[in-house]
């Protein structure tokens, strides 16, 4: 590597997502995000590899954020869709593990995803706060929105989750 003319690197270290998983099958999912976001439980290794920071978390709520760079560039020179999609898939999803019991979890069914702008590593960072609009014995549903920090608007999301025991 290193060969081509502007050719760059990054490298990204982890731990182990199982051994994280397995934390967090014994507390609520509102005290498993909170350990996550004081550094107490390390990070899943997809919000390492995107750069996706939590910020904030309540019951039913979830703030993430993201600084847009190179990296997330996609062919044409402007940040990939993807991750607007990630950082909503992420903040809506833990707005639902947010509001269940110790013992369940939940998994993405399905996400609607809404682009109003593209992100360039110009736009600085974003957050992405979602909300728990329905979260019931076997489906939860969550919306949610990306935005600046002049509180523009980037993209807006929805979810339905599906709620299982662990």
């Amino acid at each position: 590597m290193g060969d081509r003319p502007g050719e760059r690197t990054r490298t990204i270290r982890w731990e182990d997502p199982l051994a994280t998983a397995d934390l967090g099958r014994a507390m609520s999912g509102l005290e498993f995000l909170q350990r996550i976001r004081t550094g107490a439980i390390p990070p899943p290794p997809i919000a390492v590899l995107m750069g996706l920071s939590p910020v904030e978390f309540a019951e039913g709520r979830a703030t993430f954020a993201v600084v847009p760079d190179e990296f997330h560039y996609n062919p044409i020179g402007v940040v990939h869709g993807a991750l607007a999609a990630a950082l909503l898939d992420t903040a809506m999803g833990c707005a639902v593990h947010s509001r269940l019991p110790r013992g369940q979890a939940y998994t993405t069914i399905d996400i609607q995803v809404r682009y109003v702008r593209p992100l360039t590593r110009d736009t600085g960072r974003v957050v992405c706060t979602a909300e728990a609009v329905h979260v019931g014995r076997k489906l939860a549903t969550a919306e949610g929105r990306v935005v600046d920090g002049a509180g523009k608007l980037y993209a807006t999301g929805t979810t339905s989750c599906m709620i299982f025991g662990t």
